[in-house]
């Protein structure tokens, strides 16, 4: 296991600038990541709207740390594959909105399945201890790399 900066995590997944929005790994191994993210009170954040950063923008964290994962995993600082985001479900909210929250954010994602085609995490975020969302998300590989995220 080797812990990584927001510098690494930029190179490595698909969102790019602002749009990255992970700034440290704590811990990965083969099955879970667990990673800090900060710029959540910043007022000119990318996901925010005009009164918030809902919380539902957590599962936009989770979403980057599960494409993290993906890439920990293929080792020799592989890219990110080309992925869609295919399902989310079982997502439960317990606050409105994350940018009124002081402490960093925790983005932890326990892989459930893992194929060439597919993969499925569980998913939660907290600050301070307190879980904030949580849920199941299902990424799909192999679109065309014209389909691919970039910001």
């Amino acid at each position: 296991m080797t812990l990584r900066d927001a510098h690494w995590i930029s190179r490595h997944i698909p969102h790019q600038g602002r749009m990255c929005l992970l700034n440290s790994v704590e811990h990965w191994d083969d099955t879970t990541i667990v990673c800090h993210a900060i710029g959540h009170g910043d007022p000119d954040h990318p996901l925010r709207d005009a009164q918030a950063l809902s919380v539902l923008a957590g599962i936009e964290y989770a979403a980057q740390a599960m494409a993290l994962h993906g890439v920990l995993l293929q080792g020799k600082d592989a890219p990110a594959r080309a992925g869609l985001l295919a399902s989310v479900r079982q997502v439960r909210w317990f606050r409105p909105r994350l940018d009124d929250l002081p402490a960093p954010l925790q983005v932890e994602a326990c892989s459930r399945a893992r194929s060439t085609q597919a993969c499925s995490y569980d998913f939660a975020v907290r600050a301070a201890g307190i879980t904030l969302i949580s849920g199941q998300a299902s990424i799909f590989f192999g679109l065309p790399s014209s389909m691919g995220i970039r910001s």
